[in-house]
């Protein structure tokens, strides 16, 4: 158990304390909002952190390669459906965002019995960080940056969509017979 995968882990345990944080009091508690937003900017940097740790001195492992995005998606669609409990967010919105999460996931399972690993794209970095940055504007719920917040929002979706577009072009042969 290395550096990374304990920050990974702890990353894990973060999640119910930043949903707790979040949906106390229905949500109207403010101080309780900016307990959540700073549970999941530590949360969201150890996402960072464990995964530049690891390849700089080589910890690598196979526990990480599979825990750290599930971490992250957990990390995610638990603040994303908490803002749908909050009415911040429609739930088709955060629909479409899992569902790119579930097919990614399906890809990289049905490569990985190919022998085949399929390296996050530029699109799903960029996809993550306007996620996250859009999640901490929702949790501070600040009146004067409700249009910077929609933007972002908006943003993070339609990277969203064309992640998940890339990868499907990029990998298709992983459901062809296995070929890539």
């Amino acid at each position: 158990m290395n550096l990374p995968n304990k920050l990974t882990i702890l990353r894990v345990i973060m999640i119910p304390f930043f949903v707790a944080a979040l949906l106390y009091d229905g949500g109207a508690n403010q101080n309780m909002r900016y307990v959540a937003a700073a549970l999941f900017i530590i949360a969201s940097l150890t996402d960072m952190l464990d995964g530049k740790i690891a390849r700089k001195y080589n910890l690598v492992t196979n526990f990480g390669k599979f825990m750290d995005p599930l971490a992250d998606k957990l990390l995610v669609c638990s603040a994303l459906i908490c803002m749908i409990e909050l009415r911040e967010l429609p739930a088709w919105m955060v629909i479409i965002i899992i569902s790119r999460e579930f097919i990614i996931s399906g890809f990289r399972l049905v490569a990985s019995d190919n022998g085949v690993v399929i390296a996050a794209s530029y699109w799903g970095k960029f996809k993550t960080t306007f996620q996250m940055i859009g999640v901490v504007l929702l949790i501070f719920n600040i009146p004067a940056l409700s249009t910077l917040t929609t933007i972002i929002v908006w943003i993070a979706l339609a990277l969203t969509v064309i992640s998940l577009v890339d990868y499907i072009v990029k990998n298709a042969g992983v459901l062809t017979e296995g070929k890539m």
